[in-house]
């Protein structure tokens, strides 16, 4: 058994699992970190980034680059058609893939590169709401770079001899040749029509070799942990996990206990900061900023988190009386969002279950955008115009601040010191995404908000599911860069966890000891049972073994008239199967009547002897389950030997 690590990210995971025969790819997570190093791509015409002038390469270089690279506030970026980080593809071959398993919709980004460019054929597996969440986040990404039009290739840029010579911290980006451009919508449908929907706790076969569960992780709507289970060993993936209460369904503890193996990542990436203090920082900031006549930009996903923020926000602003500032929420998947997560009541926690049956909306924004409060639009060329009015919030994408409607209202509003941009999201270094956009005289505030896994709550869940191993990112056994000194932020686990790196792979811990195996009832039927002890009853069983589809079937053999030679290939059946250890007084006086009787005996080991025959030159070692005899006398001796010790032992 196989572990591949095909991510660097802990975050953004992606592995193969070799299992019994079947190769399985657990996520296909997109690494969009490299969306830090492209200048930001306007909807609308911009003074400040259409107008940025080159940078000067040193010698040839210049030629080769021309204007893809541009000098903003002392860093260098591309100004080019964005580009992404893929798994990796030189460890193992995709093609080989039998089963995708994704957990929830953030790690199924980078799906469509797999089913439609490296030869998969196999079924890939996910719930209804990771499926459709997932679909509107892939289109919202082909919505924002389709929407950087005339920008060139950053191809040139990936030569070695070009990569080499530039500056930093472009140089030092791993692997920046095996960036990728964005897929395309028919790239999507196709992609997804290839997944099956499942529900909770379903249990699948793949190849009869192995069966995959999903079972609920409290992390988003849909978002699932996977038990991989034989007949005697059990693995489980935990990945994008929550004990927090918020709108999932909660995470589901009891089949998660005691795996052989616990694979974990996707804890939280903001380990310092608590959600709920969090949230509330997020609600008081807007809500003074709102007091002043400020605007508030809140760059976010169109799913997860979002809907909390909305709900959270509201009830903040009714409590401090202002009800009258509207909320924007502008994506060109905010329709479809906002209606989705409404009519996935089976998937929501408890609480909001209970609404739908009143019957209520199970999320409040259907109310805020019934009375006019919300108003969503695909985009700025969506009539939001006739209807904008300041002081507001505007909820807009995409959180790198690399493109989409955020880009412009920082522009807008980024002057004006009234004003505050909130980032919640922690994939993204907010002042990383702010440098291009510098001098910026707007507040900044940062309340990253993940309900992932904390250290703290890791480590107690481990403990509670009672693992034989833990294998993690070696990311995690190590406090992180920013907080070196808290020693705390760190999986703990004995024995020690295996930890994996981008492009590595791991033996696990696994030995398969036993297989489970059924018995023809035509076969069964000519058994003979012995009882060898009270309660315990042995059979002897010669049969035709038939795998097929992964299972074990004992069947009669062949009659021997038609096999060749009129007998079994094997040679005849035994006459009879020895059993049992032997005593070694027993095999003394047996040897006595096959007249030796010159025998020493010496203590070996625990439970073994040697003995020694000086009359028949030979040596008997007996150990427990095996007895050897190295002879150098005649044949007679041999004969005798042999006669004394099957005299000792039982035989069925």
């Amino acid at each position: 058994m196989k572990l591949y690590c095909l991510s660097g990210n802990a975050n953004k995971p992606c592995f193969i699992l070799t299992f019994k025969g079947t190769t399985i790819l657990l996520d296909c997570s997109l690494d969009l970190s490299t969306l830090q190093h492209f200048i930001p791509q306007p909807v609308t015409k911009s003074a400040k980034f259409d107008n940025v002038p080159p940078w000067r390469a040193p010698g040839s270089l210049a030629d080769k680059v021309g204007n893809t690279l541009k000098d903003l506030n002392g860093r260098v970026f591309l100004d080019a058609i964005p580009e992404f980080h893929f798994p990796e593809t030189g460890l193992f071959d995709l093609s080989l893939v039998d089963v995708i398993l994704i957990s929830n919709s953030q790690c199924m980004l980078a799906l469509p590169y797999i089913t439609q460019y490296t030869g998969f054929n196999g079924q890939v597996y996910a719930t209804e709401p990771t499926l459709q969440v997932g679909r509107q986040l892939m289109e919202e990404l082909v919505h924002f770079v389709e929407d950087c039009p005339g920008k060139p290739s950053a191809a040139l840029l990936k030569h070695d001899s070009v990569i080499r010579c530039l500056p930093p911290p472009l140089r030092d980006v791993i692997k920046i040749s095996s960036w990728k451009q964005c897929y395309n919508q028919h790239d999507i449908d196709a992609c997804l029509s290839k997944v099956k929907m499942i529900g909770y706790n379903e249990k699948l076969a793949v190849f009869g070799a192995v069966q995959v569960t999903a079972v609920s992780s409290g992390y988003c709507l849909g978002s699932c942990n996977w038990v991989i289970k034989s007949e005697f060993e059990k693995i489980v993936y935990l990945s994008g996990s929550s004990t927090l209460t918020t709108h999932p369904k909660p995470l589901e503890q009891p089949p998660l206990k005691n795996a052989d193996i616990l694979i974990l990542s996707g804890l939280t990436q903001a380990p310092v900061q608590n959600p709920d203090a969090m949230i509330r920082d997020f609600c008081v900031n807007i809500t003074l900023t709102l007091r002043t006549g400020g605007n508030v930009l809140v760059p976010c996903f169109p799913t997860g988190v979002t809907f909390d923020l909305f709900e959270c926000l509201s009830v903040h602003m009714d409590t401090c009386g202002l009800s009258n500032i509207p909320m924007y929420f502008i994506s060109s998947q905010a329709d479809s969002s906002l209606a989705y997560s409404n009519i996935f009541a089976e998937w929501l926690s408890s609480s909001k279950q209970n609404k739908v049956y009143l019957p209520e909306p199970p999320f409040p924004h259907a109310e805020l955008v019934k009375s006019g409060r919300l108003r969503h639009f695909a985009s700025l060329n969506d009539g939001i115009s006739k209807e904008f009015r300041q002081p507001c919030v505007v909820f807009t994408g995409h959180p790198s601040l690399r493109f989409g409607e955020v880009v412009h209202f920082l522009e807008l509003w980024g002057k004006t010191a009234n004003n505050m941009i909130v980032f919640t999201e922690p994939e993204f270094p907010y002042l990383e995404a702010l440098l291009p956009y510098q001098p910026l005289a707007m507040k900044v505030t940062y309340c990253p908000i993940d309900t992932s896994l904390s250290y703290s709550q890791a480590n107690k869940l481990i403990k509670e599911l009672k693992p034989l191993s833990v294998v993690t990112n070696e990311r995690y056994t190590k406090p992180p860069a920013m907080f070196p000194q808290r020693s705390e932020l760190i999986i703990e686990f004995d024995p020690p966890p295996l930890t994996f790196i981008r492009n590595s792979f791991l033996s696990l811990p696994v030995r398969r000891g036993y297989e489970r195996l059924e018995i023809s009832p035509k076969l069964a039927a000519d058994l003979n049972p012995v009882e060898v002890k009270p309660g315990v009853a042995v059979a002897n069983v010669m049969g035709h073994l038939q795998v097929k589809d992964g299972k074990y079937l004992l069947e009669p053999l062949p009659k021997p008239n038609l096999m060749k030679g009129g007998s079994f290939k094997g040679g005849d059946r035994p006459r009879a199967y020895i059993w049992g250890n032997v005593d070694i007084d027993q095999f003394k006086e047996s040897l006595r009547r096959q007249g030796i009787v010159d025998v020493k005996v010496e203590d070996s080991q625990p439970n073994g002897y040697i003995v020694h025959l000086p009359s028949e030159d030979c040596l008997i070692r007996i150990e427990d389950g095996s007895t050897h005899i190295i002879c150098d006398g005649e044949d007679s001796a041999r004969i005798k030997i042999r006669d004394a010790l099957l005299a000792c032992l039982d035989k069925l």
